[in-house]
């Protein structure tokens, strides 16, 4: 998994709340299982016509946001099932970062083991942090994980929280596989140790 110290990127406002996880990937996305080639099917109901042209007005179509890293979206962020494609889809469309005053806990957690930065702020700051989005190319926020700060366009800075574990695994890229193998000098003994007093095993 990438590490995640600091981000800078444009970001795209979606000011919508209960934003599923059926909305973020639809359900004819989950036939397969790997991690790439998702991001197409990204928010597909939204940024598709039923002819699958292309809808010119949902944002992450819109010149200024088809290559944004950070989403500013409204509250609830990620309810729904517990589809772990939809941080894939997100991940594979080039998003790393998602700002909302609150996520639904699987998606939630879903977010730190894929190398995503769910984050939340006050309904103030949200409004802020929308406001900066709305700039269209000139959106620009620089998301600092070290110092829990998220900086727009203007300098303004506003602080979030994060539990410290989880803030350890971001910086350090470490999932669910990558905290196991910082252990395995401690695994490797117990191997040899318990194969030398149970042979058999």
């Amino acid at each position: 998994m990438d590490k995640f110290v600091k981000l800078t990127g444009v970001a795209a406002p979606l000011p919508v709340v209960n934003i599923d996880t059926d909305m973020i990937i639809p359900k004819d996305y989950l036939k397969t299982i790997k991690r790439t080639g998702l991001g197409k099917g990204l928010f597909a109901e939204a940024r598709y016509n039923e002819d699958g042209s292309v809808n010119e007005d949902f944002v992450l179509n819109k010149p200024a946001y088809q290559n944004a890293k950070i989403l500013v979206a409204g509250d609830n962020f990620g309810c729904g099932s517990s589809r772990e494609h939809a941080p894939w889809a997100l991940l594979d469309f080039g998003i790393r970062c998602v700002i909302s005053t609150s996520f639904a806990d699987i998606f939630y957690n879903n977010c730190f083991k894929n190398g995503i930065l769910p984050v939340v702020v006050s309904p103030e700051d949200l409004e802020k942090l929308l406001d900066d989005a709305g700039r269209g190319a000139n959106a620009i926020l620089t998301v600092d994980l070290e110092n829990l700060e998220i900086t727009g366009p203007d300098g303004g800075k506003i602080s979030f929280e994060l539990d410290a574990f989880k803030r350890h695994c971001m910086l350090n890229g470490l999932d669910d596989i990558g905290l196991t193998l910082e252990k395995i000098s401690s695994i490797d003994s117990f191997e040899k140790a318990n194969a030398a007093t149970h042979p058999w095993a």
